[in-house]
């Protein structure tokens, strides 16, 4: 039976036999990784004993993962090992000095995974008076160290790592320039940003995906040329965030300059098939609680959707002429009538013709069949002025039927 299958169905105890006992290390190292995934079980002590051990092993991918998954698990764990490993007693808890203290001793430990766990540790308590040690461990020799140092700057969020985050943004080691990059998007202060802005071309794809996906938070214009440039990176996901960075930062910025990051955006997009910059959109539309956001992709669908995704794309407008947001209705009526086609006219006049349906929602159908409706919603629409009782609906046929030629 695979380890997948055994995290399936809950087999910690055959998890942890695998920790102790596979021949191969990086059967061993998975099973470690599994295990942080078993944070409630019953039988959670038994696996942070055997995350303790694995911790103290040899091969150093098993002990880096059970590290790892030690500070998955949350809670006691890595506090267990730290006492496990340097004979420290934290009594029934401990006050979280007392804890930050003993961390802070352990940085400097001649065993490396202790220094690991020592600096996953202290990101657990986010007090902000150990972020200068934990800098000071920027220098350690073992990468794994830094990188779980960086880890837990950007778990506190303290403004003063930024400075020295900075230094590991270029360390030879993409898995250290990753956490470092990943901290500064969380701590994501000006300074910060304006740091991050470098490594959209970062060797690494997953450091570029990061610095990317922090993009979005900025409150001025300045990484639109950065996020124009990584839709055209060569990895789909690096591409996809900088869409959601674009969308997001369209909702950020004042509105006077998001209109001018619109026509560039547009016009980037538009000369792309590329369907893995228009699927995030179609996702934020779909999925995002945030107005701004959904209005901005509403927009956008309307002007760089191409053959390949129209199908999807019209679906997932159609649905948003449903909302209660009566701004994303709005810009959706907008952005269907950019796209057009019979298709669009078809659902649409489903639309209308259904009288269950809200007013206001075959009132805004109406008006986007006014702009692109053939001679087919110009009967439907003639038909409906004589039938309905809603004025709103009236007053709004009339208007469309009006752009269509007038009644006949």
């Amino acid at each position: 039976m695979s380890l997948y299958q055994l995290e399936r169905d809950g087999k910690v105890q055959e998890l942890i036999r695998a920790l102790r006992e596979a021949d191969n290390p990086k059967v061993r190292a998975r099973a470690a990784e599994l295990l942080g995934n078993f944070d409630e079980h019953d039988d959670r002590k038994d696996v942070v004993n055997a995350l303790v051990g694995g911790a103290q092993n040899d091969d150093s991918r098993i002990a880096a993962q059970s590290v790892d998954s030690l500070d998955e698990l949350g809670g006691d764990a890595i506090e267990q090992l730290i006492a496990d490993m340097a004979g420290v007693d934290f009594g029934d808890g401990g006050a979280g000095w007392v804890k930050a203290k003993a961390f802070v001793q352990a940085l400097d430990a001649d065993v490396p995974e202790l220094r690991m766990a020592a600096a996953n540790g202290l990101g657990q308590l986010e007090q902000a008076d150990t972020v200068s040690h934990l800098a000071d461990a920027f220098d350690d020799g073992d990468p794994r160290v830094r990188a779980r140092a960086a880890r837990a700057c950007g778990k506190i969020g303290d403004p003063r790592a930024v400075g020295p985050l900075e230094s590991l943004l270029s360390d030879p080691k993409a898995p250290v320039r990753r956490e470092a990059a990943d901290a500064m998007g969380a701590i994501g202060n000006r300074q910060a940003l304006q740091a991050l802005l470098p490594l959209y071309e970062d060797d690494t794809e997953r450091v570029r995906r990061i610095a990317v996906g922090a993009f979005g938070n900025f409150e001025n214009d300045r990484p639109v040329d950065y996020l124009i440039e990584s839709l055209t990176d060569e990895s789909p996901a690096v591409r996809q965030a900088a869409v959601y960075s674009l969308i997001e930062l369209l909702s950020n910025v004042p509105t006077e300059q998001s209109h001018q990051i619109r026509d560039t955006v547009v016009e980037k997009l538009a000369s792309t098939d590329d369907r893995s910059v228009v699927v995030p959109l179609v996702e934020i539309l779909e999925e995002s609680s945030q107005h701004a956001q959904r209005r901005n992709t509403a927009w956008l669908l309307g002007r760089v959707t191409g053959e390949q995704e129209r199908t999807r794309v019209i679906d997932s407008l159609i649905d948003a002429l449903f909302e209660d947001d009566q701004m994303l209705r709005q810009f959706t009526a907008t952005s269907l009538a950019e796209i057009g086609g019979d298709d669009v006219e078809r659902r649409l006049l489903s639309v209308v013709d259904d009288d269950t349906n809200d007013p206001d929602v075959r009132a805004q159908a109406i008006f986007t069949l006014g702009k692109i409706g053939s001679e087919r919603s110009r009967k439907t629409l003639d038909r409906i002025i004589n039938d309905t009782e809603n004025e709103t609906i009236r007053k709004r046929a009339f208007s469309a039927i009006s752009k269509l030629g007038g009644r006949r």
